[in-house]
C-alpha cells in the first residue's frame, strides 16, 4: 500500500499538467478568438483550394523545386511575414514575430513531389475531387500554412513565440530529407529551433510522434560482358545480382518493431543478345527501431560478397570477374518524441477537445531529423483527405466542413504551443 501511495503521489504532478493542458485546450477551442480564426479558415476555403491548384501546376521534381519555392515565397511575402529567406538548400520561409520570451517554432510542409520533370501536373477538377500528380503529397499542405497566418491575423492573435512558416525541399525519396537535414545541421537556425511541426495530408487525429528510419542502397554489379552466343559460359553480373536478390528476399526481420525491405529498381544490360557488363538494383529497408534497422543493414551487406563469389565460381572468369559496389543513396534517421513531451501532449489535447480521437505512431517525414536530434517534433494532418499518393491519379477530396474542422485542430496546436493570446 505504501508503494502504491508513493506511485500515486509521484504521478500527481504529471496528471495535473495533463489535466491543465486538457482544460486549456477546451478553453482555447471555446474562445471567441478561436471562433474568429476558424471562421477565417472557413471563409478562406475556396482560396485555399485555388492555391492548391496553383502550386500543384508548378512542377517540383526532386532537386528541382526552385520555381515552386519562388512562388511560395511570394505567397509568404503577401501575408506580411518578415525575414523572408531562401536558404542555401532551397528552403523558403518567413517569420511571424512574437512578443518575446517564447520558443522558436518552425511549421512546415514540403515543396517537392516524387514526379520527374515533364510530368503532366495540370489539375483536373471533377465535382468535389481534384486529380493531379502531387496534388496531395504534400502540395495541399502549403496553402494551409498561408491560411493559418491569415486566421491568426483575423482573430488578432499575438504569440510569445516567433513562428517560422516554411516550405522545405527534398523530403521525398532521393531528396533524403535534405531540406530539414540542412536546416538542423548547417543553416543559421540550426541551434535555435525549439519546436518543429511538419504538415502532411490527412484529417485530424493522427499524431506522428516517431520517425521510421530507412537505409537505401544502389548496388551495381559489373563484369566483362560479351556476346550471348560467342561468350557463353563467362560470368554474368545479372546472375550475381539474382543470387543477391534471392537471398535478400529470404532475410528474416522482426515484426516488432515492424521492419521491412524492398527491391524497387532494377537496371542494366544493353540488348537481349548481350551478356551485360553492368546491372544494378536499388533497395529500401525501413524500421522505427534503430537497432533493428542497423541489423537489417548489416545482414543485407553481408549477402553481397557470397552472391558475387558464387557467380565467379559458377562460370568462367577468363575475361574478368564479377565485382560490385554498394552505394548508400538514402539514410533517414530513427527518432521519436515521447507522448509526455509538451508538443505531443498539446497536439493530443486539442485533438480530443475538438472531438477527434488522437492516435499515435511512426512515419517517415521531415520530423525524422529533429526527432533524431532530441528536438520536440510532430507531424500533423494539414486537413485534406487525399488518396493514391505518388501515382499519376493522385487525388484530393474537397469537403469544406471536414477540411476546416481538421485544419482548425493543427492551428489550435500551433496556438497553444506558441503561447497565443
Amino acid at each position: 500500500m505504501i508503494t502504491l501511495a508513493l506511485l500515486a503521489a509521484a504521478a500527481t504532478p504529471a496528471m495535473a499538467v495533463a489535466q491543465s493542458r486538457d482544460a486549456a485546450a477546451k478553453a482555447l477551442l471555446a474562445s471567441p478568438k478561436f471562433a474568429a480564426a476558424k471562421a477565417s479558415i472557413a471563409a478562406d476555403h475556396e482560396r485555399i483550394v485555388s492555391d492548391v491548384i496553383k502550386l500543384t501546376e508548378i512542377e517540383a521534381p526532386p532537386f528541382k523545386e526552385a520555381n515552386r519555392a519562388a512562388a511560395f515565397l511570394e505567397m509568404l511575402r503577401a501575408e506580411g511575414l518578415t525575414d523572408l529567406t531562401t536558404d542555401a538548400e532551397g528552403n523558403v520561409y518567413g517569420t511571424r514575430k512574437g512578443t518575446g520570451g517564447g520558443p522558436l517554432i518552425v511549421i512546415t510542409a514540403h515543396l517537392d513531389t516524387v514526379f520527374p520533370a515533364g510530368t503532366n501536373v495540370k489539375v483536373r477538377r471533377e465535382g468535389n475531387m481534384l486529380y493531379a500528380p502531387g496534388v496531395g503529397d504534400d502540395t495541399c499542405s502549403l496553402p494551409v500554412l498561408l491560411a493559418f497566418i491569415r486566421a491568426m491575423k483575423a482573430a488578432n492573435y499575438t504569440t510569445k513565440a516567433d513562428i517560422i512558416f516554411m516550405g522545405n525541399v527534398g523530403e521525398e525519396g532521393p531528396g533524403d530529407l535534405r531540406g530539414t537535414r540542412y536546416l538542423f545541421s548547417k543553416s543559421p537556425l540550426k541551434d535555435k529551433i525549439n519546436y518543429f511541426i511538419s504538415l502532411e495530408p490527412g484529417r485530424a487525429g493522427r499524431i506522428t510522434n516517431a520517425g521510421i528510419g530507412s537505409k537505401r542502397y544502389k548496388v551495381t554489379f559489373t563484369g566483362p560482358g560479351g556476346h550471348s552466343n560467342g561468350d557463353f559460359g563467362i560470368v554474368n553480373p545479372a546472375y550475381a545480382m539474382a543470387n543477391a536478390m534471392v537471398e535478400f528476399g529470404k532475410m528474416k526481420v522482426p515484426t516488432e518493431p515492424r521492419t521491412v525491405y524492398n527491391i524497387g529498381l532494377l537496371e542494366g544490360g544493353t540488348s537481349v543478345n548481350s551478356i551485360p557488363f553492368s546491372t544494378a538494383m536499388t533497395i529500401d529497408m525501413r524500421s522505427p527501431g534503430k537497432a533493428a534497422l542497423d541489423a537489417e543493414e548489416q545482414a543485407f551487406l553481408a549477402i553481397l560478397p557470397p552472391a558475387v563469389a558464387a557467380e565467379n565460381a559458377a562460370r568462367s572468369t577468363a575475361k574478368g570477374k564479377i565485382a560490385y559496389e554498394a552505394k548508400k543513396v538514402g539514410d533517414r534517421p530513427v527518432g521519436s518524441t515521447a507522448k509526455t513531451v509538451d508538443i505531443v501532449e498539446i497536439a493530443s489535447a486539442v485533438t480530443a477537445a475538438a472531438g477527434f480521437t488522437p492516435s499515435f505512431g511512426p512515419g517517415s517525414t521531415d520530423s525524422n531529423i529533429p526527432m533524431s536530434l532530441g528536438i520536440p517534433a510532430v507531424t500533423l494532418g494539414s486537413g485534406f483527405e487525399t488518396m493514391r499518393a505518388h501515382s499519376l491519379e493522385e487525388a484530393m477530396v474537397i469537403d469544406k466542413t471536414k477540411d476546416v474542422d481538421s485544419m482548425a485542430v493543427s492551428l489550435a496546436a500551433l496556438l497553444m504551443l506558441s503561447g497565443a493570446k
